[in-house]
């Protein structure tokens, strides 16, 4: 026992830790106040992006919304104005509400300090906030619901951060049509320097950037199509082409920007990372997959194998191939690859392998396909980043006798329709060209069928079933199989002349 009684005599005897108070600077919301109070013009430089919860004093709170109302109201804010609205018996500081706002009025900041004042306030206000979320997750790690996995308090509050990241910013508001020219201007200019000329990233498929103009920030870009027709091979073709594509630029406060292609993030809920890598090794060597899986490569083929692989390392291509993952999981570390290294194109590879974050949701799978794509949608938006998901097609297509998909074979299609902004369809004849194969007894038929081998060989189609904010219609490509390679299609009247 003597250990412990002195333990806790030497603990009685160390002095409690000072209390600290929030990060607050009342002087700086009294010289705004003073200001506001003096001149109304003041509360302008300040309106876009200050509130009343961003003041320490509840009665600075007060006296800011007040003054706010009667501004917006078109009328005077003055110390004699507002005494009307606040309570006359408040007593702050051995002084009447009367002889605080004359107070405050007399120490006034000049208007044109007004704005500093305001900054100064609304950091202080994001500290403060940062503080909350602290405290919050200590005493929910102390104190954690049964249900409430340390998993998910980690996504919450990399959730409320990324959020505070995202609030803790003086812009927005109106601005001058020079301003708006300028950004035009660089956007144009932007789109002049990357590949194609495009306002999006571009796929690297000449004719579906012609008709998408690109990949655009924010859009949910919905791939689908029934298995076998090339969903994962297009997503990786165009998350490979983007990345290849990627170069940056330092600028002056020594943040990076893209300028051309992007850093790609790839959900493959299917598929290994190894198995990932296989299928651009084999596009980029032009060996097939299946070949390099068994071994069956000769020397030479190791050495192309080994080169590309060398340049394929140096990729802004990031691959998670978690299974199972929530769609709060996934936007948790979306949220984290874009802060930590930057992300441009957001690809997930499938829709249907993603689970709800609610366990309402998950009881109903409809209800659950329609919080994924709403919270998809919300997640483009959030990052400004374009997301593309793949998602199946239901089993009607294969009753009917004219198989190119439509936007009712969408499995819980409701949902995937309404929040998508582009929905592509992957369609491929060749692949149930190959199942029509009739016997090679029947000569007539086996002839009718090998004549239309050559049209479907090797060929895809890319239906845009919609398109928010362009055209909708059809794409023809080439598909190498034995390789998962989508390329664009050479037209005969693209081809040079025939010599002779």
């Amino acid at each position: 026992m003597a250990p412990l009684d002195s333990a806790l005599r030497k603990q009685v005897a160390e002095p409690a830790p000072l209390f600290r108070s929030a990060p607050h600077n009342i002087e700086a919301e009294q010289g705004l106040l003073g200001a506001i109070l003096v001149n109304n013009e003041a509360f302008y430089r300040v309106s876009d992006f200050l509130n009343p919860e961003h003041f320490f004093e509840p009665i600075h709170q007060k006296v800011y919304q007040i003054a706010r109302d009667l501004v917006r109201a078109g009328k005077i804010a003055t110390p004699v104005t507002l005494k009307t609205f606040l309570d006359a018996t408040i007593d702050i500081g051995g002084m009447t509400l009367g002889q605080y706002l004359a107070r405050l009025a007399a120490e006034a900041t000049t208007i044109i300090n007004a704005e500093d004042y305001g900054h100064t306030i609304y950091d202080l206000s994001i500290r403060r906030a940062l503080i909350i979320v602290g405290e919050d997750m200590v005493n929910v790690a102390f104190d954690a619901p049964v249900d409430f996995s340390p998993r998910n308090q980690i996504e919450d509050a990399e959730r409320k951060l990324y959020e505070l990241a995202e609030t803790g910013r003086y812009d927005g508001g109106f601005q001058l049509f020079a301003q708006a020219l300028t950004a035009a201007v660089d956007m144009a200019a932007r789109a002049y320097q990357r590949d194609g000329k495009l306002s999006g990233i571009a796929t690297g498929l000449d004719d579906l950037d012609r008709m998408m103009g690109g990949l655009q920030p924010s859009d949910l870009i919905i791939v689908a199509g029934r298995p076998g027709m090339g969903k994962t091979a297009l997503a990786t073709n165009i998350g490979y082409n983007v990345a290849r594509a990627w170069r940056g630029e330092v600028k002056p406060d020594g943040h990076s920007v893209t300028v051309n292609g992007g850093i790609v993030g790839f959900f493959s809920l299917e598929m290994s990372a190894e198995q990932l890598a296989t299928r651009i090794i084999a596009e980029q060597t032009g060996i097939p997959s299946n070949q390099i899986r068994r071994g069956a490569i000769n020397e030479a083929d190791f050495e192309k194998i080994k080169d590309h692989s060398i340049e394929l390392q140096g990729l802004p291509l990031f691959v998670d191939e978690t299974g199972g993952l929530s769609v709060a999981q996934l936007a948790a570390r979306a949220r984290r690859l874009k802060r930590q290294r930057g992300l441009d194109l957001l690809v997930i590879d499938y829709l249907q392998l993603l689970q709800g974050s609610t366990r309402r949701s998950q009881e109903n799978r409809v209800q659950e396909i329609t919080e994924i794509t709403t919270k998809l949608k919300a997640l483009a938006k959030e990052l400004n980043v374009p997301i593309m998901a793949l998602s199946q097609l239901s089993r009607q297509v294969e009753s009917r006798e004219d198989k190119h998909p439509q936007l009712s074979d969408l499995r819980e299609s409701g949902s995937i329709e309404q929040d998508a902004d582009v929905v592509l369809f992957v369609y491929r004849e060749e692949y149930y060209h190959v199942m029509r194969k009739p016997l090679e007894s029947d000569r007539e038929k086996f002839a009718a069928w090998m004549a239309d081998s050559d049209k479907f060989h090797g060929k895809a189609e890319i239906i845009i079933g919609k398109q928010r904010h362009g055209p909708t219609g059809t794409i023809e490509l080439q598909f190498d199989g034995s390789i998962t390679k989508f390329s664009s299609l050479a037209k005969t009247d693209h081809l040079p002349d025939r010599i002779g």
